[in-house]
């Protein structure tokens, strides 16, 4: 037995789960158990820089003592039995913005812990691993935004997952963007305004006049952006305009899986993320494109979290079987041979 840490960093906050790691001889597959959780609410800040290293060690040390301490394991023990034998980190915006925390962490996490093995990876592949483990496949995960990632176990598949302003397509930031303008259409009084969407945001943000003043300066837009997605999604039953939204949005959900399922062969399609909590509205619309654009997939529900994933790939590679394709910025091992 060894134990494992998974971390996972996102908007809401940061989340840790330290794990006990036990091999079945018959197939020679490590399985890991969770034996303790812990978390720090808000998100960890980002910079010109990228992701704070600084920041995200200064939460994470504090809550890896408290973990072993639960456990009963001694931190100090960092060449012996008591060693954290691997450590994954998922974090949003790791592909682009983790330089940073590819450059510190390693050292960091050696020197408090005798962390000899460490994956640091993207959150959407962390998603994955919670969703489908190790096997072949894609995985949509959506929630203010939206990222699909796919892999044959040779390599990785992206589709957008580029941020608001640049894509995020289907995504509730992009679903409550929409709902958003055609609010303010019905209150302009142009074509494709939704009175039902108007009425709703009015309720929700106040007099529409004065929505930009309480949008364009938050450092939020996104997460303020998709609150509005249940809303349009609520409004779908009776509202053309807004039933065309999440319409939209599926077709758009959909064409990532597209983009990212392995090539040959069946594919499973599993989603996560909160997004998917809009229920019908989104999912009737969502079966039907995908039913059209992927006949040979079949979907599938996530077997666990983007945190159960971090601790998958930690347990994993705590036992050399880690068969996830390894990638420079989406996920990037490090083991006691590399230095």
């Amino acid at each position: 037995m060894s134990w494992v840490l998974g971390v996972d960093s996102g908007g809401s906050g940061l989340r840790f789960a330290l794990g006990s790691t036990s091999s079945d001889a018959s197939d020679g597959t490590t399985g890991v158990t969770t034996v303790a959780a812990t978390a720090s609410a808000g998100p960890v800040r980002t910079g010109p820089a990228g992701i704070d290293a600084g920041q995200l060690l200064a939460r994470l040390l504090p809550a890896v003592d408290t973990l072993l301490a639960r456990a009963g394991v001694d931190a100090d023990t960092s060449a012996g039995p008591g060693a954290l034998s691997a450590v994954a980190i998922g974090a949003a915006g790791m592909a682009t913005l983790g330089d940073g925390l590819r450059a510190e962490l390693p050292a960091a996490l050696e020197r408090s812990f005798g962390v000899r093995r460490l994956a640091l990876a993207a959150d959407a592949v962390t998603a994955y691993a919670g969703a489908l483990g190790q096997r072949p496949g894609a995985v949509v995960a959506a929630g203010t935004g939206m990222i699909a990632l796919g892999t044959d176990l040779t390599g990785w598949r992206r589709a957008d997952g580029w941020g608001h302003l640049l894509g995020d397509c289907g995504g509730g930031a992009w679903i409550g963007r929409a709902g958003l303008e055609a609010a303010m259409r019905a209150h302009d009084g142009r074509r494709g305004g939704s009175p039902a969407l108007l009425s709703r945001m009015e309720e929700v943000f106040g007099p529409a006049p004065e929505l930009p003043g309480l949008l364009y300066p938050r450092t939020d837009r996104p997460a303020v952006l998709a609150s509005f997605a249940p809303e349009v999604a609520r409004c779908a039953a009776g509202d053309p305009v807004a039933e065309g939204i999440v319409s939209t949005a599926a077709r758009h959900i959909t064409e990532a899986a597209v983009a990212v399922c392995p090539p040959s062969g069946a594919c499973e399609v599993a989603l996560t993320g909160g997004l998917f909590n809009l229920g019908d509205p989104l999912l009737v619309p969502l079966r039907a494109e995908l039913a059209g654009q992927l006949p040979h997939a079949t979907t599938v529900s996530a077997a666990a979290d983007p945190l159960g994933g971090a601790l998958l790939i930690a347990g994993a590679l705590a036992g050399d079987a880690l068969r996830l394709p390894h990638d420079a910025r989406l996920l990037n091992v490090l083991t006691e041979q590399d230095g």
